[in-house]
């Protein structure tokens, strides 16, 4: 039914069958995942299949709509599998966001279920939505990163076409092998590449308890076969701090997808696990791209196979055959079969190769000369004391730095930059601030508005006020 290479995969929409075809499928004593306790096929699909009844008894159908707004666990994966069991449509909220980004996304999707957690447990309610309006299994809202997220549609189809192509990339975690998976499942990274991956292939996901350096280490220790942790570059700074006197034999990679990786934390890695730190490119609307799991051609990447990339006037474009936005959507973004990515970046002619540059908007014209917004970025993050930085172009070029040492740090920043940069190139204004926002997601966010008002001091707390006491009696 689903044939090994992408080309000839095809799952009918809505289909009921080829989630216990294709994910749940194998040995029922095999262990397939670790949330804390481990979890068998069989236990598995005797979860889903009750959750099932659940939704059916809310009113689940083929052709409905439902969202889950759950925390990564086992509620979460059984409500997601157990909705596509039934035919639905399945919209992903990230647990993390805000009841306001909530309701705003909730408006956009327009489910007629809504699953989300009260006291720990899942609860079901109805929500004034509309059933499905496209045969896309699944709804996912863009990062939103750079501004207003996107509602991006995925297939059944292409769903199982990008675990077939994951199946095909050199390197990746082989059956019987263990991921540990960091990145949420949520989102694009962690759900393909980890669980869906995962359980078609039979390679365990196992799921640390709490995102800490040790949480993390316990679970590449929780067994013997080779890990892989899949993450992203945000989360190597949890096996770059670990005690050297650790040793976990069982750390095969680590792979990470999403924005760039500084040059000074990927060297924080390489100095404490002599294990490769792969890196993969990816989009919400597509999955993965294009990927370097052994190093070997940094900072280039290989397409992923049946991926076909080319760079126009300094953008990536993707070869896609329809437009992954549902509603209202920027129609220059898919034109003519090909998706505008919106990152700058080149494809080696001869090799095939494709480097990423950053963002397309990152490219900006400084009084008739053009600067790479990613090169003053990276020039800054590899300064002494530097932790975090985001360069961002707002009529001038505008960084906001976290730096070990604060404001006294300040001056010490602005002659190294000086010594590294030519004038027109280095940031108009540099702001210190305690920390940078980030996406649910990990990813910083390159909002300046945001940006601004992480800037902003803390208000102090309110004074309670003293009671005035009575003038003394004459």
């Amino acid at each position: 039914m689903f044939p090994g290479a992408p080309a000839g995969i095809a799952v009918d929409p809505f289909d009921t069958e080829w989630v216990g075809d294709y994910l749940l499928a194998g040995r029922d004593e095999e262990e397939c995942l670790r949330l804390g306790e481990p979890l068998t096929r069989r236990a598995l699909r005797r979860r889903v299949a009750a959750r099932a009844t659940d939704l059916r008894t809310a009113g689940l159908r083929a052709g409905s709509s439902v969202a889950l707004h759950l925390p990564p666990g086992i509620e979460y994966v059984e409500s997601l599998l157990a909705a596509w069991t039934l035919g639905a449509q399945v919209a992903l909220l990230d647990h993390r966001l805000t009841r306001h980004e909530v309701d705003a996304a909730l408006a956009r999707v327009a489910p007629q279920l809504v699953v989300s957690t009260s006291d720990g447990a899942p609860v079901v309610a109805p929500h004034p939505g509309r059933p499905a309006r496209t045969p896309h299994a699944l709804l996912q809202l863009s990062s939103g990163s750079t501004g207003p997220s996107k509602v991006i549609g995925r297939t059944a189809s292409s769903l199982v076409a990008e675990v077939e192509r994951y199946r095909l990339i050199d390197g990746v975690p082989a059956p019987g092998e263990r991921i540990v998976l960091l990145a949420s499942m949520v989102h694009v990274l962690g759900l393909v590449g980890g669980l869906l991956y995962g359980l078609h292939t039979g390679t365990r996901i196992t799921v640390p308890r709490f995102l800490s350096t040790d949480a993390v280490l316990d679970a590449i220790d929780s067994g013997p076969e080779p890990a892989t942790v899949l993450g992203v570059p945000f989360h190597i700074d949890f096996l770059a701090a670990a005690d050297r006197a650790r040793h976990l034999p069982q750390l095969k990679r680590m792979t990470v997808g999403g924005e760039l990786v500084r040059p000074a934390v990927r060297e924080a890695f390489a100095g404490r696990w002599s294990v490769p730190l792969g890196n993969m490119y990816g989009m919400t609307e597509a999955g993965v791209i294009a990927t370097d799991l052994f190093g070997r051609h940094r900072p280039a990447l290989a397409p992923a196979p049946g991926m076909a990339v080319r760079a126009e006037g300094g953008e990536l474009l993707l070869a896609a055959q329809d437009s992954p936005y549902v509603g209202l959507s920027d129609p220059t973004r898919w034109v003519g079969g090909w998706l505008h990515t919106r990152d700058a970046g080149e494809v080696d002619p001869d090799s095939g190769l494709l480097t990423v540059r950053g963002r397309l908007d990152s490219q900006v014209s400084v009084g008739g000369l053009k600067v790479d917004l990613t090169e003053v970025e990276q020039a800054l993050a590899e300064l002494p004391g530097v932790v975090e930085v985001v360069v961002a172009w707002d009529g001038a070029i505008e960084a906001f730095v976290v730096h070990e040492r604060g404001a006294g740090g300040l001056p010490a920043l602005k002659e190294a930059l000086a010594e590294r940069l030519a004038g027109y190139k280095r940031p108009r204004r540099l702001t210190l601030v305690p920390r940078l926002p980030r996406t649910a997601t990990g990813k910083l966010v390159r909002s300046v508005p945001a940006l601004r008002e992480a800037a902003r001091p803390a208000a102090p707390p309110l004074r309670p006020a003293v009671p005035v006491p009575p003038s003394p009696s004459v």
